[in-house]
């Protein structure tokens, strides 16, 4: 395991230098979900919502989440994202919502924060619209998935197990 980058040598907190990484193409991929009652959950996807399109606003919430990522977050460095994919999909045998994030960049830093934080955000945002009629909603599984670009490289979560490609390297 390497040390944690965020501390300098007299353990103060501190935003990683990154100027002198390389530019290269970042992706990451995160997802979540929302667990609703199952009138909810029709309700949303059949537009009956007087909100309105539930779906519609909470992923452009998510993009714009992944855009202000570094204002949330304290240490993150602020990205120019090349694209933000929002994926939310209906799962009523679940009685869930399903949210899947790809982030991209060319830049000197990974993209992970940026999609957990659009994942959290577009969430958060299903539940602010639904409240009124499911305060009982629960949300939960945020985790990345997958992340490529830079001097780490790849790395996957595996389908099966929840761990990481490099977990099972080491273990």
């Amino acid at each position: 395991m390497t040390n944690l980058t965020h501390f300098n040598a007299d353990g103060e907190a501190h935003m990683v230098d990154v100027g002198d990484k390389p530019h290269t193409r970042r992706t990451a991929v995160a997802e979540g979900w929302i667990r609703m009652q199952p009138e909810t959950l029709a309700m949303v996807m059949e537009g009956g919502h007087r909100k309105g399109d539930v779906l519609g606003v909470a992923r452009v919430a998510g993009i714009m989440a992944s855009k202000r990522t570094a204002d949330l977050v304290p240490l993150c460095h602020p990205l120019a994202l090349t694209r933000v994919d929002v994926e939310l999909e209906p799962r009523p045998e679940q009685e869930r919502i399903h949210c899947t994030v790809t982030a991209e960049t060319t830049g000197p830093t990974g993209v992970e924060m940026e999609a957990l934080t659009a994942v959290q955000v577009a969430l958060l945002t299903i539940y602010d619209m639904c409240k009124a009629v499911d305060r009982g909603m629960e949300m939960g599984g945020v985790r990345l998935l997958y992340k490529a670009g830079g001097k780490s490289g790849e790395w996957r979560r595996d389908a099966d197990t929840g761990r990481s490609n490099q977990e099972k390297e080491t273990t």
